[in-house]
């Protein structure tokens, strides 16, 4: 049998990637006037194009799902171009991307809400969590909870989202289903006390979820869509009682939808991969198409998991922020640069389109 590698190339429904390293979606509250893409972003993520597959950073899919200051839409024409120039940059590059599609639901401040208006979440109960507004962190606003009528809209606002992906160039689209924003929201009991047919079992839970996914798949493909989840993640303030017989059954119907690709976060986002149990393999083994897992994940560690059939493809977060060329240190054993933190949110160049390569860092 021959030996997997993180370097050899993989085919992911009907796209060619050249190694089985993404970029994970990575916010960085940088887009212009009217939450459009910066010139900025076309060089930042062309500079990263070595990845076998680019998810862009999580982007609104309306006006209502923004959470955070200087985070890009994909629900005006504006938006739509300033998207385009980023797509046209990594294909040129040879790269693919897809886009994250978001909607953070309570995680959220009046300040970035239409009209001053609350926040929604599945019931009226506040994150313990704070978002990034007027360039710093603050606790987020009460939310209220959706009227039953309102939840066709949501759906609806995914769906759009999803056509203008297309339009504006990408490769297909990920429906952030994780770290506590709306759709997971719904999923996860500690924030969802519904009575109706989005709370209480774990079928209703999971309807939201699945209702996005088929929707968008039904939109621009099965093949174009893919769903990222984080069953035992705390970020911003979920919780869970329950997660696994929630999770094995989300799985299940997402595999049942056909979608191209299961984004999973193990464990905590961006902290411990242990911090509670639960048993991945079994979604490993729900999912029949491809598995990618993120969290935590250094070469050694991708690459004994790939050898034990655990995973087809390997999300990099953070390490991508300082390390446009991740593919190439990881290939070569080069050392990885560290991040600066003070220029993570927000800002110009600084911090975002000047990290240089290795091999330039080695010459200068």
């Amino acid at each position: 049998m021959t030996e997997k590698s993180l370097f050899q190339p993989y085919v992911l429904g009907d796209l060619a990637l050249a190694n089985r390293i993404v970029m994970a979606p990575l916010t960085r509250n940088r887009a212009g006037e009217g939450l459009v893409p910066s010139p900025l972003a076309a060089t930042y993520y062309a500079q990263r194009a070595s990845a076998g597959l680019i998810i862009a950073e999580a982007t609104q899919v309306s006006a209502q799902a923004q959470g955070y200051q200087d985070t890009p839409g994909l629900y005006t024409p504006a938006q739509i171009a300033g998207w385009r120039a980023v797509t046209d940059a990594v294909h040129a590059q040879g790269g693919k991307i897809f886009v994250q599609l978001w909607h953070v639901g309570r995680v959220s401040h009046v300040s970035v809400q239409p009209a001053g208006a609350a926040p929604v979440a599945p019931s009226a109960i506040r994150a313990q969590t704070k978002t990034f507004v007027n360039n710093g962190f603050v606790e987020v606003s009460e939310p209220r909870a959706l009227a039953l009528d309102e939840i066709p809209g949501i759906v609806e606002s995914f769906r759009q989202a999803a056509a203008n992906a297309m339009a504006a160039g990408f490769d297909g689209v990920e429906v952030h289903g994780a770290n506590g924003y709306l759709l997971e929201q719904f999923v996860k009991d500690g924030a969802n006390h519904r009575t109706d047919a989005y709370g209480g079992t774990v079928e209703n839970r999971a309807r939201l979820l699945l209702e996005v996914t088929a929707a968008v798949a039904k939109e621009i493909g099965p093949q174009r869509t893919g769903v990222r989840i984080s069953p035992v993640s705390p970020a911003n303030g979920i919780s869970i009682s329950d997660p696994q017989p929630q999770y094995n059954y989300i799985v299940e119907q997402l595999s049942a939808l056909g979608i191209v690709y299961l984004h999973v976060i193990e464990g905590a986002t961006g902290g411990p991969r242990d911090v509670a149990p639960f048993d991945y393999d079994a979604l490993r083994t729900r999912f029949k198409h491809t598995y990618m897992a993120n969290n935590g994940y250094t070469r050694d560690l991708a690459e004994a998991r790939l050898q034990q059939g655990k995973l087809d493809l390997v999300a990099f977060g953070h390490d991508y922020i300082a390390n446009p060329d991740l593919v190439e240190r990881l290939q070569s054993g080069a050392p990885l640069a560290p991040m600066h933190m003070a220029t993570l949110y927000g800002g110009g160049a600084a911090g975002y389109t000047d990290y240089p390569a290795h091999t330039a860092t080695a010459t200068a």
